[in-house]
């Protein structure tokens, strides 16, 4: 079941109108959608990031404005870098039974075997585009590093797809790498020990 979120049509659009929302603890956003105008509101802070840490970043969201509740997902939003407050947000209005493209998190669980032999987890892909319907969105995308040896690398084609969505996103990106561990030469220059051991072999 979609969490509630409160929302009030913002009529006022005066800078001294803002200021004062925000004094009270609340932040302007909008809502849009490709059969909805986008209609300005104002939402309570404190209810904003309650209802996002349970429903989560792509979750479904029943935005009650004025009593008429509408289906949204959290689109864009903007924080203070200083304070962390929420500045704006913007809700897209969403069809449930259409599919729709959005960015899911990438969970490395375990820990990889090269790791445990001194090698380095890098991770360069964090995010992956899928594609399903708003409620099989998946919170995450999980893939299993126990068994990566060191200079194994995984790429999107290798993540598990189960469940009712498809990853979108060229299957040939790399996620992660497990690196082999990096030792200082003798010139204070940092190299891997695959480099350090070539280095030591003899030409032929």
């Amino acid at each position: 079941m979609a969490m509630t979120l409160q929302a009030t049509q913002r009529e006022d659009l005066k800078r001294s109108s803002l200021r004062k929302l925000r004094e009270e603890g609340k932040f302007p956003a909008v809502v849009y959608g490709s059969n909805k105008l986008a209609s300005p509101i104002f939402v309570d802070e404190g209810e904003f990031l309650k209802t996002i840490k349970q429903s989560g970043r792509n979750g479904v969201l029943s935005l009650d404005l004025g009593g008429k509740k509408t289906s949204v997902m959290l689109g864009e939003y903007q924080q203070d870098s200083l304070k962390g407050t929420i500045i704006h947000a913007d809700f897209l209005a969403i069809n449930m039974s259409e599919e729709m493209e959005v960015a899911v998190r990438i969970d490395l669980v375990g820990e990889a075997a090269g790791v445990k032999e001194g090698g380095v987890l890098q991770q360069s892909l964090h995010e992956v585009t899928v594609s399903a319907k708003p409620n099989e969105i998946p919170s995450s995308v999980e893939y299993d590093v126990s068994n990566l040896q060191i200079g194994d690398t995984i790429i999107v084609a290798d993540l598990n797809q189960d469940g009712s969505f498809t990853i979108t996103q060229d299957e040939d990106e790399v996620i992660a790498s497990v690196l082999a561990p990096r030792v200082e030469s003798e010139s204070g220059e940092e190299e891997t020990a695959s480099e350090e051991a070539a280095e030591e072999t003899p030409a032929e």
